[in-house]
């Protein structure tokens, strides 16, 4: 490059950040993904709201008479991780349906990283119906697999927003 376009280029903003301040469309085979820790309060949050008190989730000794290491992570509030990734990018979006099959214990304490990745999009009137397929992975296994449904506003995928 020489000199004077590499002036040019740096002159002109748009040129330096084209692909990335480009707006990106969701299309099939497309991933978004978001990583969480869950801690002793949200579960204990969790179950206050859902009136889950298993004692799989706040006692270690009845998770291991059970058979698990530790106290465990209720399998829905790390599922509310797909909901969370699809209305994060589509703000508006309307969740219709999920399918869930739970392969492996979740700790607290543990990295999980949530997955969405859209198999299938149809335009309905000015909306779309988007199906997904939904993993949580720890250390790279799956933890949670299934599909879900979503009725998107658009197909513009916004930079995710936390609350």
């Amino acid at each position: 490059m020489t000199m004077l376009t590499r002036s040019l280029v740096s002159a002109i903003p748009f040129l330096r950040g084209f692909s990335s301040a480009a707006t990106s469309f969701l299309k099939t085979g497309d991933i978004l993904k978001r990583a969480r820790i869950f801690t002793s309060e949200e579960v204990l949050d969790y179950s206050k709201v859902s009136h889950d008190s298993n004692p799989l989730h706040f006692n270690s000794e009845s998770a291991q008479n059970a058979g698990f290491e530790d106290r465990v992570v209720h399998g829905m509030l790390v599922a509310a991780l797909f909901p969370k990734i699809i209305s994060s990018h589509f703000p508006g979006a309307i969740y219709v349906s999920q399918s869930l099959h739970f392969r492996s214990p979740v700790y607290i304490g543990e990295e999980i990283v949530g997955e969405v990745q859209a198999i299938n999009i149809r335009g309905q009137k000015n909306r779309y119906l988007a199906k997904f397929k939904t993993a949580c992975f720890k250390n790279g296994s799956v933890v949670i697999d299934g599909e879900a449904m979503a009725i998107l506003p658009t197909l513009a995928v916004e930079e995710e927003k936390t609350l």
